[in-house]
């Protein structure tokens, strides 16, 4: 081979690797426009939130009882707000059952000092699997409230002792670093109410709750956070949530709810034997394990989403906190698809089977390293002059500009209709951070799921530590 054929050999290999990662790009493009407009069209249908005193009249007298599982692991900094924002829920029968999972910290002493509480008993069946109960606390003041102390067995272990220890027809599932708006649960209980026979599991909105003045364990002002990851997770989440989960679940195909904030119908969940251990992604785990299992034993079901309900959450404000969350969660989502990965393309599971996997596969499994190589290769193939300025341009078009519509249309959406956001500088602010998160922060993100991926492939099974900064009071 010849200097010319070793060059047009080169040209055409670069020509192939740019029009695959546009085509890509395309591709992934295309689908989330196609989410944005099932996002739109399902929050068109909703119409504007229920006020308050409406939704109470509404759903209250047929509300079912709800247990809320908080697992807590070194959480004093937020903890006792956290619960006390629990405590003021709106909704007519509820408890809340507070997991210290081993913490090193001062957790259950916070705990017990702010509540006042003192050892209990209370009987419960085995069911979910767990490290060994220490002891309860409670008290005749707070009666909805229970804490158990247990040994250290990992998020899925604390929720599976509080699971157990349950005794409402339906869980919500929580982080303990959460806030709850007030009719959070009367919103997020609407489809058990509704379709009682099908409905399984409801997941709500999560929002960042950095920028917000906190007062009684309540958000009473919605700012945007002066940290720029912060602002720039804002503008995430609100894709997240208003637009892909919104829009999985108008398509019946809905494979995680955030671990978060989550409803669930506690016998759907013990007859899956409960979140399964060993993992860090209990949550979607979970969800495709119910999937599995009513589609194996041909059960009509659903999984649902709503997107008025909010729970708030404090996101991370330095790199290192950030990069290790998100390998965590890329970790977890590879271990959910491999543990169940006989189910991606079984006509047994339907369209969970075919769309939910393919698109695991798609963007969790190969859209990290088909990414990170367009950015690679391509500026690296024109450089060399093996590569057309066309194919260039395309490949940069395709990369921020699909990104930037897709963010700012999931903003549109969120002001459309849900309008959280007080005044016109938060929304300019929010808009300006829409525009800013391709340039540097999504292909950021793409190093961190390679990182969760080689965590994955080395079993590294680590959690990693989270520095609370606490919520900002008013």
């Amino acid at each position: 081979m010849d200097l010319i054929d070793a060059a047009e050999w080169l040209s055409g290999f670069a020509q192939v690797i740019a029009i695959f990662v546009i085509g890509a790009g395309v591709g992934q493009g295309v689908f989330h426009l196609w989410q944005l407009a099932l996002a739109g069209r399902a929050l068109s249908r909703f119409g504007a939130p229920v006020e308050p005193a409406q939704l109470w009249r509404r759903y209250a007298e047929t509300a079912p009882p709800i247990t809320l599982l908080v697992p807590a692991y070194n959480e004093e900094m937020t903890i006792v707000e956290s619960i006390r924002s629990l405590l003021a829920l709106q909704y007519p029968s509820f408890e809340v059952v507070v997991v210290n999972d081993g913490s090193k910290d001062r957790t259950l002493e916070v705990i017990t000092q702010a509540f006042e509480l003192g050892p209990v008993q209370r009987s419960y069946e085995l069911v979910a699997p767990h490290a060994r109960i220490r002891s309860l606390y409670g008290t005749s003041n707070q009666p909805r409230l229970i804490v158990v102390d247990k040994e250290n067995g990992g998020k899925a272990d604390a929720l599976n002792a509080a699971l157990n220890l349950s005794r409402a027809p339906v869980v919500c599932s929580m982080d303990a670093d959460s806030l709850l708006e007030p009719d959070a649960l009367l919103r997020a209980v609407r489809p058990f109410i509704e379709d009682p026979e099908r409905v399984i599991a409801v997941g709500g909105t999560i929002r960042i709750v950095n920028g917000c003045e906190i007062s009684s364990g309540r958000v009473i002002r919605v700012g945007a956070p002066k940290n720029f990851l912060a602002l720039l997770q804002t503008v995430e989440y609100l894709r997240a949530f208003l637009m892909a989960r919104l829009a999985w679940s108008e398509a019946g195909c809905l494979m995680i709810i955030s671990g978060a904030f989550g409803l669930f119908r506690r016998d759907a969940v013990m007859e899956v034997g409960g979140y399964s251990l060993k993992t860090v992604g209990e949550d979607m785990e979970l969800v495709v394990k119910l999937h599995r299992h009513f589609r194996r034993e041909k059960k009509a079901y659903r999984v649902a989403f709503m997107a008025e309900p909010v729970c708030w959450t404090e996101a991370p404000e330095d790199l290192t906190v950030l990069g290790r969350q998100r390998a965590r969660w890329h970790r977890g989502a590879l271990e959910t698809f491999v543990r169940h990965a006989g189910m991606m393309g079984n006509p047994r599971y339907g369209r969970i089977g075919t769309l939910g996997f393919g698109y695991i596969l798609l963007v969790d499994v190969l859209g990290p390293f088909i990414e990170i190589a367009g950015y690679l290769l391509i500026p690296a193939f024109w450089l060399l002059g093996i590569l057309q300025t066309d194919y260039l341009f395309a490949f940069l078009a395709i990369s921020f500009g699909f990104g930037i519509v897709i963010s700012v249309g999931a903003l549109a959406l969120e002001e459309t209709v849900l309008r959280r956001f007080p005044d016109v500088e938060t929304l300019m602010t929010l808009m300006a951070a829409a525009i800013a998160e391709n340039f540097g922060y999504r292909q950021l993100n793409n190093l961190w799921r390679l990182v969760g991926t080689w965590q994955f492939i080395s079993r590294q099974h680590s959690w990693g530590t989270m520095t609370r900064r606490g919520f900002r009071r008013a």
